[in-house]
């Protein structure tokens, strides 16, 4: 949830309802031996909610099989009651977007076999300013939830007034124990007084670790980041909160939604779908459904994944199963493809003479004599599960991984290799690999050749030279294939590379709005051209202004961004008025200018309500610029920053 300023004061008036003593009535709270699933109306309809809505959602829960796979809540974000409360001080729904009211939704949902879950902050608003917060009403709102037969509460953090989060988060805690009714409580503090090590003393089953996510690479890997070293404050009964999944909202790739959901699955995180349940695609559906994931997710052993190891663009992540298997994610982040191996010691398995691995996306299972190993594209990630087996009695564990650049210049020939990897105890026999290139390109040599041989621990590849002969387009794909035997019968296997296709800047200066960006990442929304940063949507910034002083032409970013711009080594300055943006009550930000990686310029940390910073930075001989965005410290919310009038002189 957007968390915006603004304040609402109105007193609790004390009822029977909000008076009853706590011994009378004080209730358990509800079972979370395993994280929560299922679905919330925010991060694909915000304010745009309605009856209807919900309960198509709950009935398409049912229908799509996520309720038989475990997802059971159905929870209503902001937006859901009036502006103001009843004259007794009680919650009104909205007469038009509910008019049934929530006792009747959570009716049909119950009629479903699932739970309803309802949302509100602890300050005097929520967070879209659409109808009160709970502030001071805490006694009087739990005990009209528990009567609507509510069965979920996220508690949100905005417009707070100041007062401490312990005191305001406790007191929620302590009305919902007094109701009479197992409602599970989900702090959404965002992580700034650190709820892990006091979500449990308040009452709370969950806890938001991080700021809001959004549908973009950038924000999903941001919050990731922040989950290292959480893991110790997870477990049954309580369980650290990394926001809720975005898969299949439109802002990723299916490739990024797999990384997405596994590494959720692997951090025991809720999982709650933030799409449109009753227009899923098949592979969304895939996704959200993969039962082996799930497992993951729900395993009673409810140990939290770590990161095992960070080698910059690829990581290693790791949990403990009850019955003693590991799961491990090889992650790569950055944008070109990657093999990311590991070892079964390395991720804490026994020692064995071999392993049975199972890969949680396909289902399928190879055996291994120790190293875990894939071939992931840019942004991709591999999910496996290992036990010991001391038997080769499947397939040998065999990786093909691709070789390409993270970008292809235009009018250059690139190399690309394939590798074949042997990770198992039976030899790969009688393979033949076949290299495939996009249109408009052409590899010197055979695109198809056979593979000898490759015994246990042993490898083989081939690269090619591609060359350009009539490109077009804006992307460069390649891809492998290997078709192979072994004890167990015939294999295939496949790889995937998808580079940006760049050209060098026409000669003079020129605005950077209009350059072709090799890569656009964004803390929220998109990178808008010409415009502030705005909010989510594409196209909704506005004329940028910093310290008061407009401009009509730059590039509207919100923190932590990067924005990378080809420059093939043709040009020789860049200039940009640097601050952050007014149309945010806050904000605090830091750029920085890299050319080929290393710094060219930068500023220190810059407010809102300063006025702009001159950069400018040499580029003679630079391939590739990148426009850094970050956090000046204290927290990303308002973070809006502008490189306005940037400009490239080539």
């Amino acid at each position: 949830m957007r968390r915006l300023a603004g304040a609402l004061v109105a007193a609790c008036t004390l009822t029977a309802l909000c008076a009853v003593p706590a011994a009378a009535t004080e209730s358990q709270p509800p079972p979370v031996s395993t994280p929560p699933m299922g679905w919330n109306s925010w991060n694909k309809f915000g304010c745009d909610i309605n009856e209807q809505l919900i309960r198509e959602t709950a009935d398409a829960m049912v229908s799509s099989g996520m309720k038989a796979a475990g997802y059971q809540y159905v929870n209503v974000d902001d937006c859901w009651a009036e502006k103001n409360r009843t004259p007794d001080g009680k919650y009104e729904p909205h007469r038009t977007r509910f008019p049934s009211g929530i006792k009747a939704l959570a009716d049909y949902v119950h009629g479903k076999g699932l739970k309803l879950g309802i949302y509100t902050s602890a300050g005097t608003e929520t967070c879209a300013r659409t109808m009160p917060g709970s502030l001071d009403h805490e006694d009087a709102d739990a005990q009209t939830f528990a009567d609507w037969g509510v069965d979920y509460l996220k508690y949100d953090n905005c417009n707070n007034q100041g007062r401490p989060a312990l005191e305001r988060y406790t007191k929620m805690g302590e009305a919902l124990k007094k109701v009479g009714r197992p409602i599970l409580y989900a702090l959404c503090e965002w992580g700034q007084n650190k709820p892990w090590e006091w979500g449990k003393n308040a009452g709370a089953q969950l806890w938001r670790t991080t700021g809001d996510i959004s549908d973009t690479w950038k924000s999903m890997t941001d919050i990731i980041d922040q989950q290292v070293g959480l893991e110790a404050y997870s477990g049954p009964g309580g369980w650290n909160d990394p926001d809720m999944l975005e898969v299949g909202n439109g802002g990723m790739t299916d490739t990024e939604y797999r990384s997405h959901f596994a590494l959720w699955s692997l951090l025991n995180a809720p999982l709650l779908a933030g799409n449109d349940l009753r227009s899923m695609s098949e592979a969304t559906k895939k996704i959200l459904l993969n039962k082996d994931l799930l497992a993951v997710n729900q395993d009673w052993g409810g140990k939290q994944g770590h990161k095992v190891r960070d080698d910059g663009d690829t990581e290693v992540w790791a949990k403990p199963m009850s019955d003693g298997s590991k799961v491990v994610v090889l992650f790569n982040r950055g944008g070109a493809p990657a093999a990311v191996s590991t070892t079964a010691g390395e991720i804490g398995a026994p020692a064995a003479s071999g392993y049975r691995v199972r890969d949680l996306w396909s289902g399928g299972e190879t055996e291994s004599a120790g190293t875990l190993r894939a071939g992931l594209p840019g942004h991709g990630s591999a999910t496996f599960r290992v036990w010991p087996s001391n038997r080769p009695d499947a397939a040998p564990h065999t990786t093909l991984s691709l070789q390409s650049p993270g970008y292809v210049a235009i009018d250059k020939p690139f190399t690309t290799t394939l590798k074949v990897f042997n990770d198992g105890r039976t030899p790969v026999r009688s393979g033949t690999v076949k290299l495939t290139v996009g249109a408009g390109w052409k590899p010197d040599g055979r695109t198809e050749v056979r593979v000898p041989a490759v015994a246990p621990g042993k490898s083989w590849e081939q690269s090619w030279t591609v060359r350009p002969s009539s490109p077009s387009g804006d992307r460069v794909d390649v891809s492998g294939r290997i078709d192979y035997r072994t004890s167990s019968g015939a294999r295939t296997l496949t790889a995937s590379g998808s580079a940006p296709l760049v050209k060098a800047p026409a000669a003079g200066t020129s605005a950077l709005s209009k350059a072709a960006f090799m890569i656009a990442e964004n803390g929220y929304g998109p990178v808008e051209r010409g415009t502030s940063n705005g909010e989510s949507d594409a196209g909704d910034g506005r004329r940028m202004s910093i310290g008061g002083v407009t401009y009509d032409d730059g590039l509207g970013v919100h923190a932590t961004s990067k924005v990378r711009i080809y420059l093939g080594g043709g040009c020789t300055s860049f200039a940009s008025s640097a601050g952050v943006d007014d149309e945010k009550a806050g904000g605090s930000v830091a750029f920085e200018v890299l050319g080929d990686g290393k710094r060219l310029a930068n500023t220190g940390v810059l407010r809102r309500g300063q006025a702009a910073q001159q950069l400018s930075a040499p580029l003679s001989g630079v391939q590739v610029l990148d426009l850094v965005v970050t956090d000046g410290g204290d927290g990303v919310d308002s973070d809006h920053a502008d490189w306005a009038g940037a400009s490239l002189t080539c």
